[in-house]
């Protein structure tokens, strides 16, 4: 259990790897490590959420990225929209990660352990955006979307990344119970980009 990308401490040898990705016209520079989420590249899934993430409409305020991993959502965010992200995860090797990644890149984020909403640093946030732990079950998934909703400004927005045999349907149905309202802004490749808006 304690070598899962979604542990708090995973026991994994390090095999630590460093590589270049582009994200939003930016050549990002990463380092990744055994023990975190898609450690050989930006995965498809979180490429398509950043490409489709829209911050124009959003209320004054914080993004918060749930389940960083070793950030590229989150940094990808900063460096486009110019706006505060926080960004967290349960998986300490993936925390540190994110924060070398974020030096790496000049980039500035509140980057920190915490599981699920457990140990935020804002009260209230503009979005939240996830690439949520499939693996760590539909529980857990849940929890992210039903616990969004009262973390929101209002207009603020839940914006998810999701297949559809990992989940679509049924998280798509969460959120519009929810928030009474969702919306896929996307799908490629069986991703959906799930978004729900706190009206």
């Amino acid at each position: 259990m304690t070598n899962h990308y979604y542990s708090e401490n995973p026991e994994t040898e390090h095999q630590l790897k460093y590589w270049s990705f582009p994200l939003l016209g930016k050549e990002f520079q990463f380092v990744t490590d055994s023990g975190v989420f898609s450690r050989e590249t930006v995965d498809f899934g979180s490429r398509l959420l950043i490409e489709s993430f829209d911050a124009n409409e959003l209320p004054a305020g914080t993004i918060l990225d749930v389940g960083c991993g070793y950030g590229p959502i989150g940094l990808a965010l900063v460096y486009d929209t110019k706006l505060p992200v926080e960004m967290i995860d349960v998986n300490n090797r993936a925390i540190e990660l994110a924060k070398q990644n974020a030096e790496k890149n000049q980039l500035t984020a509140d980057i920190h352990q915490s599981n699920i909403y457990a140990d935020l640093h804002q009260k209230e946030y503009a979005a939240i955006i996830s690439n949520p732990p499939i693996r760590a079950g539909k529980k857990v998934v849940h929890e992210i979307l039903s616990g969004a909703f009262d973390l929101l400004k209002p207009q603020g927005s839940l914006t998810i990344v999701i297949q559809k045999k990992q989940g679509a349907p049924s998280a798509k149905n969460k959120m519009a119970e929810v928030f009474g309202n969702v919306e896929t802004i996307a799908k490629d490749k069986g991703y959906f980009i799930l978004k729900s808006i706190k009206e």
